[in-house]
């Protein structure tokens, strides 16, 4: 298989496939997926104010009866 330069796997540090890019095959291909569904792996959030979602901050439209 060609390789893609001298890039190396973010997982094991082998040199990585064009066909598995940017890893080295599919087993570390799964590591790192299984990594972000198990939460070893986050992207930082910002966390909303306290008084988000108070009363008053979003508009409800009132309910049209009249039809």
């Amino acid at each position: 298989m060609a390789t893609t330069g001298n890039k190396t796997c973010p997982i094991c540090g082998n040199a990585r496939l064009d066909r598995f890019r940017p890893f080295c095959s599919k087993r570390c291909a799964d590591l790192d997926l299984a990594r972000w569904l198990g939460g070893t792996y986050s992207l930082p959030a910002e966390e909303p104010p306290d008084d988000f979602g108070a009363e008053g901050e979003f508009y409800v439209p009132e309910p049209d009866n009249d039809r």
